[in-house]
């Protein structure tokens, strides 16, 4: 540990050349929380505040549970002559006192229980010198748990230098200060890294004070037992908050399973783009590469990166702007839709990933309620996740909760929960974007580790891993799967009936529909303004909607509205009644897909891949065979995109106890929306035929 005097010489290599020679004898690295004593070095070029920062955690957080030390004032107490007979030391005698004063604070420290805060100095470097001279002992890298960097602008350092009368300082330019500042924190990253310590810079915005409070706080507690206890009980909270009785959960990883985004990169490259990073280490990819690699240690200091990064306000708009960017798999979507209809299936999204851009996609997609994420990012969530957390939380789920638990992932950070859960689904994205390494993993979890998995292909046409009969492929889509995923039934209440029979709207529409005088293209014209009504009124209810950017007739861009995933949407005419309507509901909604249908099979499989609504369009429901016929045909094809039947006139027995509503109540997600409810009981044929009246041909047999 060096002295707290600036003018302290050394003859001591540089520290380059420490990095070239240790560079391939890395020692083991250990967790931060895994020494006895949690003791936090307090660094920064003399003059960034360093002992008056000091002072005021003394008077902030007392010394109940923390012990403070200055580096100068603990040498001089190991030291015989004390600090007068160090300075006249040479630089090896130094460097053992240097050792004694640390491993006497960690030894304090270990016996005590307190966490030791040290302010110290990492190097000095005259203007004059070519490079720095470091101070800091290979007792400090093994003692040092966590290490907090005073941030501090070089013009305000050199201005409190020169101001500074208690003590007598070189003068030094605040562009070497900046360059001294920069070596130090690239240096201490590094070596941080290699040695398991967290580090973070912390600046003096809002305060110096409050910051380094909280990070202390958190260093206090945190450990990879306590990490886990958090995570466990974030768990269980969502599993009471379901307000069911569940019986199986889904447990599904974020990046690159539910999307094929990868939030992390988004965000830092939002990051780079906003403010240039001084140094490559700072990026999450160089963290992970590092000796840490994906332990506890790695996705705690990945917090701290966050922490630096940005205060609360902009972490949260960062996190906005990348939620903007993320497109779930259309699948997820439906899939978890459909979930969330259920009261004895749940899902919950384990992300090791930043749990606030969940959040926010998952509320985007109107599945925040339902669908809870468990993940970090920020000290205030109060865990990392990691692969182990992931694997505990599924045998959590098992073993405590008795749940039957799907897992879904995409890389070897999910493979232990995969192993763990019941079912396991590889999601496998398009090759230049899936786990490179997950290959070899997975190989190696299915020859040696008894994994048995199936693989959904995402989007369809990727290529899958493997091969197909290692790891067969399912779709998310298929019947049997949703019937084995829901426990072989689904919870519903009865069929969703949305009418506007009695509305002032509905009678003025309704009347040239009914007037036996209008027909031909004045009847497709008010039938096309009944589709148009239906879809504003109803549709857009049933569906939502989304803000969409459109230009401002005064010239700038601003915020308009259409239908949520309006171009995952689908619109069936049912020929050829149904075709003036669908033409109506198409102008409300222009971006959808149309598809004209004479009978079921008109419908295929590519008409409702990536969608997530299917919109059955007909003039007339007398008993409902039809409709009945063409859900059907929709289930065996996608198991969960929502139905939403629009039709002019409904008989009212056949939704109140007929069989359209006794075959359409089995299916979830599934509304009718009509113009009105009749109870005429009555099949047009001839001059009466609503098809006939449609294209003038009452006349034909």
């Amino acid at each position: 540990m060096p002295a707290n005097c600036e003018n302290a010489s050394s003859n001591r290599p540089g520290l380059t050349a420490d990095l070239q020679l240790n560079q391939f004898t890395t020692p083991e690295i250990r967790s931060a929380s895994d020494h006895k004593a949690v003791v936090v070095g307090l660094y920064g070029v003399p003059g960034s505040g360093k002992t008056f920062l000091l002072n005021q955690l003394k008077q902030e957080l007392g010394q109940t549970h923390f012990a403070f030390y200055e580096g100068s004032k603990m040498i001089a107490t190991v030291v015989p002559g004390g600090l007068d007979a160090f300075q006249g030391m040479e630089e090896q005698v130094k460097a053992h006192w240097r050792r004694r004063a640390i491993d006497a604070i960690g030894k304090k420290c270990a016996d005590s229980g307190q966490v030791a805060v040290v302010a110290g100095h990492f190097m000095f470097w005259l203007e004059e010198q070519e490079a720095g001279s470091p101070v800091h002992t290979q007792n400090d890298l093994e003692i040092f748990t966590h290490i907090l960097y005073l941030d501090i602008p070089a013009e305000v350092v050199a201005q409190r230098r020169l101001g500074d009368t208690e003590r007598s300082r070189p003068s030094i330019s605040a562009r070497h200060l900046r360059k001294w500042q920069q070596e130090e924190k690239t240096q201490l990253r590094y070596l941080c890294r290699r040695h398991g310590i967290l580090f973070s810079l912390i600046s003096p915005y809002p305060t110096l004070v409050d910051k380094a409070s909280i990070l202390l706080h958190d260093f206090r507690h945190h450990t990879e037992k306590y990490n886990l206890s958090q995570a466990e009980s974030r768990l269980d909270h969502a599993v009471v908050a379901s307000q069911g009785h569940l019986e199986s959960v889904l447990v599904i990883d974020a990046d690159r399973t539910l999307a094929a985004e990868d939030t992390g990169a988004l965000f830092w490259k939002r990051v780079s783009n906003s403010q240039p990073l001084e140094d490559e280490a700072f990026t999450l990819n160089a963290l992970f590469s590092s000796p840490l690699g994906y332990s506890y240690t790695a996705f705690r200091q990945a917090v701290l990166l966050y922490e630096e990064t940005a205060n609360d306000q902009e972490f949260d708009a960062l996190c906005q702007d990348v939620a903007l960017a993320v497109t779930m798999h259309p699948e997820f979507v439906s899939l978890l839709q459909l979930v969330a209809e259920q009261k004895h299936v749940g899902a919950v999204v384990v992300t090791c990933g930043l749990r606030r851009v969940w959040d926010k996609v998952l509320e985007k997609e109107g599945l925040s309620e339902k669908v809870k994420v468990i993940g970090g990012g920020r000290i205030a969530d109060g865990f990392v996740v990691s692969a182990a957390v992931k694997g505990a939380l599924v045998a959590r789920l098992k073993e405590t909760h008795h749940m039957y638990v799907w897992a879904f992932g995409d890389s070897p950070l999910d493979l232990d929960m995969l192993r763990k859960a019941d079912r396991a689904i590889i999601v496998v994205g398009e090759e230049q974007t899936r786990s490179k390494t997950m290959d070899a993993a997975l190989t190696n979890a299915i020859d040696y580790d008894g994994l048995r998995a199936h693989q959904a292909v995402l989007p369809s046409n990727a290529s899958p891993r493997l091969d197909v009969t290692k790891l067969p492929v399912i779709k998310l889509t298929e019947p049997e799967f949703v019937k084995s995923l829901l426990c072989g039934r689904y919870v519903h209440g009865d069929l969703q009936v949305l009418c506007a029979t009695d509305r002032n709207a509905a009678k003025l529409l309704a009347t040239p529909m009914r007037d036996a005088a209008v027909a031909g293209p004045d009847l497709r014209e008010a039938h096309r303004r009944v589709g148009w009504y239906l879809a504003i009124e109803f549709l857009a209810d049933v569906m939502g909607l989304e803000q969409s950017p459109i230009r401002h007739v005064l010239g700038h861009q601003t915020g308009g509205y259409q239908l949520f995933h309006e171009q995952q949407t689908t619109i069936v005419a049912l020929m050829r009644g149904g075709e003036p309507m669908a033409f109506g509901v198409n102008d409300a909604f222009p971006l959808a897909m149309f598809v004209h249908a004479s009978d079921a099979d008109d419908i295929k499989l590519h008409h409702l891949q990536g969608q997530l609504t299917v919109i059955l369009v007909d003039s007339v429901v007398n008993t409902g065979k039809t409709i009945v016929e063409f859900v059907q045909h929709v289930r065996q094809l996608h198991a969960t995109i929502r139905i939403v039947v629009v039709a002019g006139v409904v008989q009212a027995q056949c939704v109140s106890g007929g069989s359209l509503n006794q075959t359409l109540a089995r299916h979830a997600k599934l509304h009718l929306i009509t113009l009105r409810l009749s109870d005429t009981k009555f099949t047009g044929s001839g001059t009466t035929d609503t098809g006939n009246r449609l294209f003038n041909t009452t006349h034909l047999p």
